[in-house]
């Protein structure tokens, strides 16, 4: 039974060894959601605001904006990650300044999405 039960732990630890993503994964799902973001924006802009006057119409750009602004948010916070990742901070200090930076970063690469409107 204690050789079963040691059996069973080294079985169980080695399922629940955390796993390290593929290195192309961060790249994949940056060019996914910029090209969902991409596509949202440019179902917002096919339509016209006379169309939007019957609330039939509002299901197409509602659910673009929706989708479209998840996307931008997450390639948002996607790279503002990556860019805290390359420097882990080390003290009180380095935890303020990483939060300013990734402030910094957010509000960079948003205006960069919406191309400073």
């Amino acid at each position: 039974m204690t050789e079963a039960a040691t059996n069973f732990e080294g079985l169980l630890r080695e399922a629940l060894a955390p796993v390290e993503p593929p290195a192309e994964l961060a790249a994949r799902l940056e060019g996914a959601l910029q090209s969902i973001t991409a596509m949202a924006a440019d179902e917002l802009e096919a339509w016209e605001l006379s169309a939007m006057r019957d609330p039939r119409n509002w299901v197409r750009p509602a659910a673009a904006l929706a989708v479209g602004g998840a996307a931008a948010t997450a390639l948002v916070v996607l790279r503002a990650r990556h860019r805290a990742a390359a420097s882990p901070p080390r003290s009180i200090a380095g935890v303020r300044n990483a939060a300013g930076r990734t402030l910094e970063d957010l509000e960079r690469e948003t205006r960069r999405l919406l191309g400073d409107r």
